[in-house]
């Protein structure tokens, strides 16, 4: 990639977009392609080079690596008994597109409704599944739901197995139906995951929106560049700080120009503070002059906690292939000469969508198999052919926070997740537990299980079930909604994605999601892009 050297030239942008990730590619690629208007994209990692970004498998090398990673550990969560856990971030172009586990997923059309339903229009799922449509190339073509010819191709796995499919009947018999297309009308169903794929390879925002025009003339991207606040003067903003290699820089806006923060649920809220722009008491605390008392920022934090329960059983698994040097030799071949197998593969196989008790309207808990286990990805499988059947609440109702500790920039933020705080997201970590059980106790799933290995048979009241949830429960990185969108005190920009009282600064990443969605958070990401896009040329023709 030809990434552009930083212009020492006095010249301004229009549009200064802070962040290379998910949304700011999608971005960096709308925005610059009206010739007439400078673009600038600010990266804090380096270019996607390391060669595991793009092989499907590769997030178990790219996780906990400082090349690709911001390696952030929450603060010890009493929800948790007290543990501090790693929350992966993407530190490269693509950011955390070029690092998570491919799946597609967008959610349930009644979180969108329900957005809207909060007073935040143009954001029902009528609204949105147009942008849904605009971004994918949908290897199975294109319908009602899905569209053809767009920067980010979507395809089908590429590696099956027969407890995969025994998975899959597995949830038929608890009523939850087969449903090839979980991203379709309707959500709840078990099938194979689809993934942000093309012809075996990873296909990240950064490959999919970024690389096709990369040469664009009016497009700048720089790389290592820590964003350390945005430049707010008189009350409007008018550039951004940054350091590259410890060289600090200044780029300053057009008149009219716009700075968008898209560094994620972290960093944006992240940078505001650094700002000026956050929760004052905080921000006195750190000597930070305060420009604009807003409770908002970093606050209202969701994430998805998943629950990973593993099962030794009597067929071969990936743990005895990946442990034995000459099978791996076998995979890596079979990647190689077919684009198929396992290095071909997502972070998991088989989606199911199913409500953990009934009078539900919607599924509540997601299960993401994979026909392996390990501790946690990035390290040794187990010794045992083992399989692994995580699954974590859609939709829950414990928030957390985001918060600076220091006015430096490079010290990383306080997270405090608030894991399992309410009495029904408690619940539903049981409730989701005894589901598991359920389902290895089908007739379908049944003759495979050897014995369960975590939690373990011993575990086995209520009270017991939520400690163990509490003991071994991870996230499975879906930060969101710490810079919400919407009207109430607590929310930092307004249905257009500005934020509220700052002229020429707006959020565009997963952190303005008013509620996290029902599913993974990337492809919702990439059509909230989308979307602000078509809003930030709108509001510039507009003057």
């Amino acid at each position: 990639m030809n990434v552009k050297a930083m212009s020492e030239s006095p010249e301004k942008y229009d549009y200064i977009i802070a962040g290379a990730g998910s949304a700011g590619c999608v971005l960096a690629n709308r925005l610059s392609a009206d010739l007439s208007k400078r673009v600038l994209l600010l990266e804090a990692g380096g270019r996607d080079w390391y060669p595991w970004i793009h092989i499907p498998v590769g997030y178990f090398k790219t996780l906990h690596n400082s090349l690709t990673d911001w390696s952030y550990k929450t603060e010890a969560d009493p929800g948790l008994n007290g543990r501090s856990i790693d929350w992966p971030r993407g530190r490269t172009l693509g950011g955390s597109s070029s690092i998570n586990g491919l799946l597609y997923v967008r959610g349930q059309q009644e979180d969108y409704n329900h957005w809207r339903q909060l007073g935040n229009k143009g954001w029902s799922f009528e609204d949105v599944l147009p942008y849904f449509k605009k971004s994918e190339d949908q290897q199975n073509g294109a319908d009602e739901f899905h569209g053809v010819g767009g920067y980010l191709s979507v395809q089908n796995m590429r590696a099956k197995r027969d407890i995969c499919e025994a998975m899959i009947d597995a949830a038929g018999e608890l009523g939850v139906p087969r449903n090839e297309d979980y991203n379709g009308a309707v959500q709840e169903g078990a099938a194979y995951y689809q993934q942000t794929a093309k012809n075996g390879f990873r296909c990240s925002t950064a490959v999919g929106f970024l690389n096709p025009i990369k040469n664009r003339h009016n497009l700048d991207i720089v790389t290592h560049a820590l964003v350390e606040r945005v430049v707010i003067e008189d009350g409007k903003t008018t550039g951004i700080d940054i350091s590259v290699k410890d060289q600090a820089r200044r780029y300053m806006l057009k008149p009219g120009g716009e700075v968008i923060l898209s560094a994620g649920a972290i960093g944006s809220p992240q940078i505001l503070q650094l700002s000026g722009v956050g929760p004052g008491t905080l921000l006195h605390g750190l000597d930070i002059p305060v420009i604009k008392d807003m409770p908002g920022v970093g606050a209202n934090l969701f994430d998805h906690l998943q629950i990973r329960t593993v099962y030794e059983v009597n067929v071969p698994t990936l743990n005895a292939e990946i442990n034995n040097f000459f099978r791996r030799m076998l995979i890596g071949m079979q990647y190689v000469l077919k684009r198929t197998g396992p290095m071909s593969m997502g972070a998991s196989q088989v989606a199911i969508f199913a409500k953990s008790r009934e009078g539900l309207e919607t599924p509540d808990i997601q299960y993401h198999f994979q026909p392996l286990s390990a501790a946690k990805p990035g390290i040794e499988m187990h010794p045992f052919p083992g399989v692994t059947l995580s699954v974590c609440q859609l939709r829950p109702e414990s928030k957390g926070r985001i918060e600076i500790t220091s006015a430096d920039p490079k010290a990383y933020p306080a997270i405090h997740p608030n894991y399992l705080s309410t009495p029904l997201d408690q619940q539903t970590a049981i409730d989701s537990l005894k589901f598991t059980r359920r389902l290895v106790e089908t007739k379908a799933l049944k003759p495979f299980i050897v014995r369960e290995h975590l939690p373990g048979p011993e575990i086995k009241t209520d009270e017991q079930l939520l400690d163990s949830a509490r003991n071994i429960a991870q996230t499975i990185y879906h930060p969101t909604s710490t810079c919400k969108m919407g009207s109430d005190p607590m929310a930092v920009v307004d249905d257009r994605l500005r934020v509220h009282g700052i002229p020429g600064l707006r959020v565009v990443d997963a952190s303005i999601m008013p509620e996290i969605i029902s599913g993974n958070t990337n492809a919702p990401t990439i059509m909230i892009a989308e979307k602000a896009s078509d809003m930030i040329i709108e509001d510039a023709k507009a003057g």
